[in-house]
């Protein structure tokens, strides 16, 4: 039974569709009056086409249109074969028994153990069953012995795993063993609301001790966290922030000996919507533009429909914005429908859906067309429209001119009247470099028209400066980029985002955003590579200097690091940066040279004060040596050492050029008031 609840005016026309076809009602399919559909007697024939599985939808119509429901995956219950078997094992007495048993049942199969035809007891602690086929055995005795096997069922049967023997050996007393993880977490995806099952498995002599820690530092909370047996992790209602690297670490007691194992969990989230599109009426000849973003992981795709149809751009309808805008320009009554958008991703599907109506009043004046902006200044456009015919011209009072700033809110809108006889107009007093959208209305008594196409155009005065900007990876496959919007609304018209991968020669995706747009989202990357994400700021006056990075979905080294607290170096800098190290780096070399060059001056200088001496001998100023100044006097006052100078001497025989010998001399400085004593000072 599937339920199909609609509301709108009636009378409503429901009918049902399996893999798009719709379904013939008679004995095996019944709708009922709220358009619930009823199989009394669901079947699945093989290698037929009486199947009654499939993906089902129901669509309602009444005189404004018609829409199409999200689909609903029908399958038949069933319990296939085991396609994996517990094997045997032989285990130390004291030590960790794994057995491991796998079915595809739908719905999922409750699976349970037995050991020699008797269910085991659940009551010992020491029995851990995990809900994903797994039995653990710990502390290992010799009454565990024995031939063990599961048990799957679900409402379509119950079947039996092959059988695994458990031989339990004797193992000596105190005997050291180095942890060892038997089983560590496996890699997931789930969906939000799902249970993650990590499991860690760990034995060693002492028995290690079982911790779990994210790669990336955060806390893994207590709420909704439970774990099963020694170590097993188990995270129920799991949300996007449960995303990421899960370490299970297994430690001996009293040390820091351990060993890790690693898992991703990845949390997948079906697409919710940020803005519907909302029902308008328009009048013949006008447009209408319909706005539909949602948001998921994976990033959504958005397809739109036509009274149930897949639309297709062309003619007076574009998508734009990747299909999360709908425009339908010179509306006609062909194009008066229900629009739906439809959000997809591997998680979900949702839909919204909005009504265009067309009203067909042959009192008010057609839109002005053929609008143009002409930037005369920095302050200051100047507007054009076409002169309507003279049948149209003549029911015509006068035309508004609508003009805001791009990114402001429509209260922020000022408006400027001019006489009917008037197809062009000065604005003056604008900002510089500021980007707004215009449109025109023309009046007549009985009202306005449709406005006329909006165009976009920027007073004169520069481009926007560079945009910054900062990424986040979401997995190795995906990254989300973010950038900051201006201070003042007008000063950019849009950004331009591109990624390459770094051994592309050519930009492989450019995408264009809205000047209220800050953030996109890259999915569908190559796994581990590296990517040079490109942001350009662009107003009608050119393109900002654009900003560049590196980004690596590869998680190595450094988030090990940013989990221990290290410090890590930022190697995703962008090339502004790369060229601001160069010039650093010129700078201090120019300054080694002129400091080396001084240094030698400053060394000849002071080669008047030295006399070459011979290899193998040390002189000192004055063509004193050490013995000479012993005999010169008797009392010898004793004086420290102030300053220390290595000089070198000339090349003595034996020696080839370029070998020079090094000399030291010590320039001792007596302060006043020193006393002396017997000829044995230092010299």
């Amino acid at each position: 039974m599937l339920d199909c609840q609609v509301e709108g005016e009636g009378p409503i026309m429901i009918t049902w569709r399996r893999n798009g076809v719709p379904i013939p009602l008679g004995v095996r399919a019944l709708v009922s009056e709220n358009g619930t559909l009823l199989i009394p007697n669901f079947q699945k024939r093989r290698g037929s086409d009486q199947s009654d599985a499939g993906e089902y939808d129901c669509s309602a119509q009444n005189r404004y249109g018609l829409i199409i429901s999200r689909k609903a995956h029908v399958q038949l219950a069933s319990l296939p074969k085991f396609h994996t078997h517990p094997k045997s094992v032989s285990v130390d007495e004291g030590g960790v028994a794994r057995f491991h048993c796998a079915v595809s049942g739908v719905p999922e199969a409750n699976i349970s153990w037995e050991r020699n035809g008797t269910a085991i007891n659940k009551d010992d602690n020491r029995y851990t069953l995990l809900p994903n086929g797994i039995l653990h055995i710990t502390g290992v005795r010799q009454s565990d012995s024995g031939v063990y096997r599961c048990m799957a069922s679900n409402m379509a049967n119950t079947r039996y795993s092959h059988e695994a023997q458990l031989s339990v050996t004797v193992a000596g007393n105190g005997l050291y063993k180095d942890p060892v993880i038997l089983s560590g977490p496996q890699n997931l995806t789930l969906n939000v609301h799902q249970t993650a099952i990590l499991e860690c498995i760990a034995t060693g002599n002492p028995r290690p001790i079982v911790s779990w820690s994210r790669l990336d530092g955060r806390s893994i909370g207590v709420e909704g966290i439970e774990v099963l047996g020694t170590g097993n992790l188990i995270i129920s209602d799991v949300s996007l922030q449960h995303s990421g690297v899960y370490v299970c670490s297994a430690n001996r007691p009293g040390t820091r000996m351990r060993r890790t194992a690693l898992g991703r969990l990845v949390v997948q989230a079906p697409p919710e919507f940020l803005q519907w599109p909302q029902s308008v009426s328009k009048v013949m000849g006008s447009s209408a533009v319909f706005t539909c973003q949602a948001q998921g992981v994976p990033e959504p795709h958005l397809i739109w429909l036509k009274n149930g149809k897949i639309l297709t751009p062309g003619g007076n309808v574009k998508l734009t914005n990747n299909n999360s805008t709908l425009a339908v320009t010179r509306i006609t009554a062909q194009d008066e429908a229900i629009y739906q958008c439809i959000a997809e991703n591997s998680a979900g599907t949702n839909q919204a859906s909005a009504r265009l109506a067309v009203s067909r009043s042959d009192d008010l004046p057609e839109a002005p067309q053929d609008l143009t902006a002409t930037p005369l200044s920095t302050t200051s456009l100047l507007i054009r429209w076409n002169q309507p015919e003279p049948n149209v011209s003549d029911r015509i009072i006068g035309y508004v001119l609508h003009i805001r700033k791009l990114g402001d809110p429509d209260s922020g809108e000022l408006q400027e009247a001019v006489t009917k006889d008037t197809f062009q107009h000065e604005l003056n007093n604008l900002e510089p470099a500021t980007t707004f959208s215009i449109y025109v209305k023309a009046y007549s008594p009985q009202g306005a028209s449709q406005q006329s196409p909006t165009i976009i155009t920027t007073t004169l005065g520069g481009v926007p400066s560079m945009p910054s900007f900062f990424t986040k990876v979401l997995n190795s496959t995906a990254m989300q980029v973010f950038w900051d919007l201006p201070s003042k609304a007008g000063r950019v018209e849009g950004y331009k985002l591109s990624q390459r991968m770094i051994t592309q020669q050519e930009t492989t995706t450019e995408e264009r955003f809205p000047s209220h747009i800050n953030t996109h989202t890259f999915s569908n990357l190559e796994p581990a590579a590296v990517y040079e994400i490109q942001l350009t700021a662009f107003n009608g006056n050119g393109d900002s200097i654009s900003n560049k990075r590196l980004v690596s979905l590869a998680e190595t080294e450094k988030s090990r690091k940013d989990a221990a607290g290290e410090s890590l170096c930022d190697c995703r800098q962008d090339s502004d940066s790369s060229v601001t190290g160069i010039v650093v780096g010129i700078h201090i070399g120019v300054a080694c040279i002129i400091f080396c060059a001084l240094f030698l001056m400053f060394g000849y200088h002071h080669s008047f004060f030295c006399h070459k001496g011979s290899l193998g001998s040390w002189s000192l100023p004055g063509g004193q040596t050490d013995s000479h100044r012993r005999s010169t006097t008797k009392e010898t006052t004793v004086c420290t050492a102030d300053a220390v100078e290595l000089m070198t001497q000339g090349v003595s025989a034996g020696y080839q050029a370029g070998h020079s010998q090094c000399r030291v001399m010590i320039e001792p400085q007596c302060p006043a008031g020193t006393s002396t004593g017997e000829g044995n000072g230092t010299g």
